[in-house]
């Protein structure tokens, strides 16, 4: 299965935690990431650009669920007001090297995985292996963007 697909039925992925964000509450990327930070419940350090999103989706240690399906739907109307196809097409390819790189996430690096904080002190933290998938609901505009990315 592809990070990124068209579903009508995200639920018959029973196995995968849902995550129901709507398109037409995503008009724009300041509404995006509004929408995908409240609804993951991202930290209180996230900011509204790329980086910060990478960073906060390659963690996700503050959700317990192992399986996770963001689903999009009203896709047709997400980042409709976005100006710039190459954002929309960025933060799509940032998506799809999100949810590859944590299928290559395993037990050993977990382990591994270190973070220091801002008092300079190293300590064991240990993120928690994810798997995530990007589902969209079905629109031609969405079935072009992943054409494209794929």
């Amino acid at each position: 299965m592809n990070n990124l697909f068209i579903t009508e039925s995200p639920a018959e992925m029973a196995d995968y935690s849902l995550i129901t964000i709507d398109g037409k509450l995503c008009k724009s990327l300041a509404q995006f990431y509004e929408a995908l930070s409240e609804k993951l419940h991202f930290p209180e350090y996230f900011k509204p650009n790329m980086d910060s999103l990478d960073e906060c989706l390659n963690d996700l240690s503050w959700i317990e669920d192992e399986r996770l399906l963001i689903f999009f739907k009203n896709s047709s109307e997400f980042l409709i007001n976005e100006r710039s196809e190459k954002n929309v097409t960025s933060l799509l390819d940032l998506f799809d090297i999100t949810c590859e790189d944590w299928k290559y996430m395993d037990a050993e690096a977990e382990e591994e995985a270190l973070i220091t904080g801002a008092d300079e002190e190293e300590e064991d933290y240990i993120i928690p292996k994810k798997e995530l998938l990007i589902g969209f609901s079905p629109s031609e505009r969405m079935r072009d963007y992943l054409a494209e990315i794929n």
